[in-house]
């Protein structure tokens, strides 16, 4: 497997430690990569987490803006600047700091998600309700996909 699927429920030890799911740590060794980048996810009560596809995707998206601009200097605090590299202990258990698990909401529980290229961490009852969210519109869209007068390409997609 090269990419991080499904979810994963686990629980926080008494040190605050927690596993990696042992999927996830195929991928990340398969990426050349011995540990985890975990940062505070910009748009939802998550962290976001993975190896260098995670990396390379944010290296990718900062140098689209222009070199000493506000808005790549802006970007890079916000993505590097708050992205801490996790290393795994023998038994793939990583320790999430108090920022990370203070963004996340994050007590005793976490579910590990699978996004492809990354994967995130939640706290299990915020993921089941943003899951239930983001079902409903998947359908939507699916809906207005698969109707008649709907374009027949994905929407923002160039003709």
């Amino acid at each position: 497997m090269d990419r991080f699927v499904s979810s994963y429920t686990m629980r926080l030890d008494a040190k605050g430690r927690v596993s990696i799911p042992a999927p996830y740590r195929t991928v990340l060794a398969r990426d050349g990569f011995d540990g985890a980048y975990c940062l505070p996810a910009l748009d939802a009560p998550a962290i976001d987490g993975g190896g260098r596809m995670l990396i390379d995707e944010i290296d990718r998206l900062i140098a689209m803006l222009p070199p000493y601009s506000d808005e790549r200097d802006e970007m890079s605090r916000a993505l590097y600047g708050s992205s801490e590299l996790m290393k795994l202990d023998p038994e793939g258990r990583v320790m999430l700091s108090e920022t990370l698990k203070s963004h996340a909401h994050i007590k005793d529980g976490v579910t590990f998600v699978g996004l492809g290229h990354k994967f995130q961490i939640w706290e299990p009852e915020r993921f089941r309700t943003h899951l239930d969210e983001a079902k409903t519109r998947v359908r939507d869209l699916r809906k207005r996909l698969g109707h008649p007068d709907a374009p027949a390409r994905a929407p923002g997609a160039r003709e």
